[in-house]
């Protein structure tokens, strides 16, 4: 079941001539983001034979689930070969899309004992991440886990354990890390556009129903159609509650709230643009605003996370934000604060402004000097005028810089193209398990920061709470 989508790339990579930059500076002429998005694409060009044909099964078919599996089946040479979910309903849907040969089960080890399926995508409820994927390695299989990598940090470390021993490629789902536009912003942070960086703001808000997880509830869901009792066998037993199943990011015993669903996109992001290996503290907080809807993980949530100097980068503050009932009616940006300006990453988009201060210190206007007597203030000015020239007290001033993706990218794509290079090329992935936990343990921190009202202390180079 193959989807040829080269008419598209074909076209896409003809746009990518069009992109939109806009720069003063020399150095950034070359665009070497949009350089290496034109060697994918081109390299996909080309037939796919049989041999490097990759057949993927598709364990968890919900909302992500769909996304998944059709932004997977659009590089060349994917085939479906099976999907997984606990609904009767989705594994209908699914025979509806793809045809009633295709195979279905309610069991993820019968697919995973399945000899045609080379690799498969993981997008379950958080709590079954780290068991469904263990289970997958084991079995010779390349996994595509959706973020977070983990439900809970201990479980990490079997993780990681696990895809080294097997061989097989594991990438983690924060299909950012992927895009062009953080490429671009990562280059220009290491060539120092904005100076020393000391701060990184990253929001992602929104304003809905659905963007609240409020997820429409089938009519006929019950314990049976959701196979509940297969549900809960890796959590405390619970009586059926079809919020818990179909609203599961909401609730902390199936699911990791804002901090696991949006958190650890911007941690993700973060740590891929400064190569940063995570923060020292973190703390959170945060409150039920609105959707009060029996949920007991909140609905606006702020993190503050210390980051410490290493030979990557300066030492840095992060602060998390997340917003279900935002005025702003949603926004998704991450803001890398420096010395002489900022970059602010708005979806796969870069805006660069500078601010450089003056090489003279400052002297009169909001200052003391006025407080002085006329004497002091006089003999003062001299000294300064006698010291700094004109040009040393302006301010100096450097081009802003826009970055735009080409119409119609997708950084989702961009992600599991990388996937399935790494599969037939044996290349490694940018966010593997060790990438994955650096980036889950602070996020899933919040949550415990926020319940506990206490500092967490986290070694990011060791990979353990201390």
């Amino acid at each position: 079941m193959k989807k040829d989508n080269s008419a598209s790339r074909r076209k896409f990579l003809q746009q990518i001539g069009a992109t939109s930059l806009v720069a003063a500076s020399s150095p950034l002429s070359s665009l070497a983001a949009q350089e290496k998005a034109e060697v994918r694409i081109l390299q996909y060009e080309r037939p796919v034979s049989a041999n490097d044909t990759i057949r993927l099964g598709v364990i968890g078919y919900g909302v992500q689930g769909h996304f998944d599996a059709n932004t997977a089946l659009k590089v060349p040479g994917v085939e479906l070969a099976g999907i997984c979910d606990l609904y009767t309903g989705r594994l209908e849907n699914a025979k509806e899309q793809y045809g009633n040969e295709l195979y279905t089960t309610r069991n993820y080890k019968e697919l995973l004992d399945r000899k045609d399926i080379d690799a498969v995508i993981i997008a379950t409820h958080d709590v079954w991440h780290a068991r469904i994927t263990q289970d997958a390695l084991a079995k010779g299989k390349h996994v595509y886990c959706e973020k977070p990598m983990v439900y809970k940090i201990s479980e990490g470390y079997p993780v990681i354990a696990a895809a080294k021993k097997a061989g097989k490629v594991f990438q983690v789902g924060s299909q950012r890390v992927s895009s062009i536009g953080y490429a671009k912003a990562k280059e220009l942070l290491a060539a120092g556009e904005i100076g020393k960086l000391n701060m990184v703001n990253a929001v992602y808000d929104r304003q809905s129903s659905i963007g609240a997880w409020e997820y429409t509830i089938p009519s006929d869901a019950d314990a049976m159609t959701t196979d509940w009792e297969r549900f809960i066998g890796v959590t405390a037993k619970m009586p059926f509650d079809a919020k818990k199943f179909f609203w599961w990011r909401a609730f902390k015993e199936v699911g990791t709230g804002v901090a696991g669903d949006l958190f650890i996109h911007l941690l993700s992001g973060t740590h891929f643009i400064t190569n940063s290996k995570g923060p020292k503290s973190i703390y959170s907080t945060g409150q039920f605003s609105y959707w009060k809807d029996g949920r007991n993980l909140p609905d606006v949530m702020s993190g503050v996370m210390q980051y410490p100097e290493s030979p990557e980068h300066s030492a840095f503050q992060l602060t998390l934000q997340v917003n279900f009932i935002s005025g702003t009616g949603g926004q998704e940006v991450i803001r890398l604060v420096g010395s002489e300006g900022v970059i602010d990453v708005i979806g796969n988009n870069i805006n660069v402004k500078h601010s450089l201060m003056p090489e003279a210190p400052g002297f009169g206007g909001y200052d003391s000097l006025f407080t002085f007597s006329k004497s002091m203030q006089e003999k003062m000015q001299q000294e300064y005028d006698a010291k700094w020239t004109a040009d040393q007290r302006k301010r100096n001033s450097k081009a802003d810089i826009v970055f735009k993706a080409p119409d119609g990218y997708n950084d989702h794509l961009d992600h599991f193209t990388n996937f399935f290079d790494a599969i037939r090329t044996n290349k490694p992935v940018i966010e593997d398990a060790t990438f994955g936990l650096r980036a889950a343990a602070p996020a899933l921190s919040c949550n415990e920061s926020f319940f506990t009202k206490k500092i967490v202390r986290w070694d990011p180079i060791n990979m353990k709470l201390t």
